[in-house]
């Protein structure tokens, strides 16, 4: 019973978000720390650009494998929703990153 749950797309599709998620929440500790050490806010706003993209990377990537087990309609734009959002925070974190990239050189 534990192999059939360990293959289960849904059970895949939370821990790869969950490692999104672990991977935001420690660029961010990262960044506050070199925050402290160096008092560079722009390589710290780098630093928690870099997290975001890699972590909602990770999400999507979860996101896009729960659409395996969508049944109902109600199931469909729900996933619609969180997709779209998920991929406009990422461009917005990228074109940030950018921003803040031309800035510091």
């Amino acid at each position: 019973m534990l192999f059939v749950n360990f293959l289960n797309f849904t059970t895949w599709a939370s821990l790869i978000e969950f490692v999104g998620a672990l991977l935001i929440i420690a660029y961010i500790v990262a960044a506050l720390i070199m925050l402290a050490r160096t008092r560079d806010i722009t390589y710290a706003r780098l630093l928690v650009a870099d997290g975001v993209i890699t972590g909602l990377s990770f999400k999507l990537a979860g996101t896009l494998l729960k659409t395996l087990e969508l049944r109902t309609w109600q199931q469909i734009l729900m996933f619609v929703a969180i997709f779209a959002l998920r991929t406009i925070l990422k461009r917005f974190f990228t074109w940030e990153r950018a921003r803040l990239e031309q800035r510091a050189h």
